[in-house]
């Protein structure tokens, strides 16, 4: 019981708060709460490129929703995706494991549908296969080639 509050403790977002993350996936489990989804985004990620041992320990969760919810779908392989960067949560993944693969199965039916969010979906895919430098090289040339013809236009 001591080890659980401890574990429990040690389970911040990115406020340091502990106890919002929970409250948070209760909400969006009971329904598509848009207010929650996006509070639940800022806690689990930082800039999109930073993760906190709330990410980890929500991941579980969204996986079990992302097979009918988009935006789980994102707040997952967001996290997946943040998996090689500096977060100090290296012993947590080893507990993400089965979520990682389960998630993989979700993304590989998800993808076969043929989705408009394809794009995403193989860059999240393609963390899960631990391929995180392909999937961010994908998001930077799709970020690149956006931004390639305002750069490009000439000057009046």
């Amino acid at each position: 019981m001591h080890t659980l509050a401890v574990d429990r403790a040690r389970m911040y977002d990115c406020f340091g708060d502990v106890d919002r993350v929970p409250e948070l996936l209760g909400r969006v489990d009971r329904g598509d709460d848009a207010e929650a989804w996006e509070e639940l985004g800022r806690r689990l990620l930082l800039e999109c490129e930073m993760v906190f041992p709330a990410s980890f320990a929500a991941l579980p969760r969204l996986v079990r929703l992302a097979s009918h919810s988009a935006r789980a779908r994102t707040l997952a392989g967001l996290i997946v995706m943040c998996v090689p960067s500096p977060h100090g949560c290296d012993d947590l993944l080893p507990g993400c494991a089965d979520a990682i693969r389960a998630f993989r199965e979700i993304l590989d039916r998800h993808l076969r549908s043929r989705p408009d969010d394809y794009l995403a979906s193989f860059r999240f895919l393609l963390a899960t296969e631990q391929q995180y430098h392909w999937s961010a090289v994908l998001g930077a040339s799709r970020t690149t080639s956006t931004r390639s013809p305002a750069r490009t236009a000439p000057s009046t």
